[in-house]
């Protein structure tokens, strides 16, 4: 059932920041012990200017965010040749190191820069890995729809205060879902755009969603994640067509909403 928010949302930039609310703290995962079971959670280093967190959901197949593929600057493109994925980088090593060759992001999301530019629940975008990983220790993760508004998620990711090794937060909440937009009271921070959300069922471990921007509501940060049920099908499609929607990113058209713009769901993003 779509929960209607209420509340404003101050959307601060296209990462997060942490939550002080009463929650599962962030675990550090700095052994190989910490860290088993999710070697496929890596860093994306992007160009030399920055990183973001992504996922393996295939051998070739790395889900992040779209606005992770662009220059925050300057507002152009990134050439995926300049993308590196470090698939379980821990203590500055990586259990493998790929370049990427092709990058492709929903047809409607429009990078803007800033926090509005985040507020999209095309923020999402999937990059073909320049050759597989193909390692019985590193397991891509299979997808699922988002959760539910009540339901309980946990978040793999990196971050500009912890960027050597992942940290995991077990347990928080989804707040609410609106629109493909998903309030979570996660931990998250600079160098966290694109880190899987997983759910915990019978089916075992699912990525639901990936993060995309940090916002505040009632004065509590929060961490605004996509739901990957509309957007990741298509995505899927276009990589699998020889030639299809690759050597460049997308700008179509988005509605972006902008300071003082409200949303259907009563949330209001403003540009930091």
């Amino acid at each position: 059932m779509r929960k209607a928010i209420g509340v404003a949302l101050l959307v601060l930039a296209a990462l997060s920041l942490p939550v002080r609310a009463d929650r599962h703290p962030l675990l550090p995962m700095v052994t190989g012990d910490d860290a088993r079971g999710w070697e496929a959670v890596g860093r994306l280093d992007i160009g030399g200017r920055g990183f973001c967190t992504g996922a393996l959901i295939a051998p070739d197949l790395v889900l992040t965010a779209a606005h992770c593929l662009y220059d925050r600057d300057t507002g152009e493109e990134v050439d995926p040749a300049e993308i590196e994925f470090k698939a379980g980088m821990r203590g500055g090593r990586a259990l493998a190191y790929r370049a990427v060759r092709r990058a492709v992001a929903p047809e409607a999301y429009a990078f803007v820069g800033g926090g509005s530019g985040a507020a999209s629940p095309d923020d999402v975008a999937l990059l073909e890995l320049a050759q597989p990983i193909r390692s019985a220790g590193i397991r891509p993760f299979e997808t699922a729809a988002g959760p539910s508004p009540g339901a309980q998620v946990g978040v793999v990711s990196y971050a500009h205060d912890r960027a050597e090794a992942p940290s995991l937060q077990e347990t928080c909440d989804v707040i609410g879902q609106e629109n493909g937009l998903l309030v979570m009271g996660c931990d998250v921070d600079y160098g966290s755009s694109g880190s899987p959300v997983f759910s915990f069922g019978e089916d075992g471990v699912r990525i639901v969603s990936v993060i995309s921007a940090k916002a505040e509501m009632d004065g509590e940060p929060v961490a605004i994640g996509v739901a990957l049920d509309r957007p990741l099908p298509d995505l899927r499609a276009r990589i699998e067509t020889p030639g299809g929607a690759f050597g460049g990113l997308s700008t179509g058209q988005v509605r972006v909403v902008g300071a003082g713009q409200r949303t259907d769901i009563g949330a209001r993003f403003v540009r930091p």
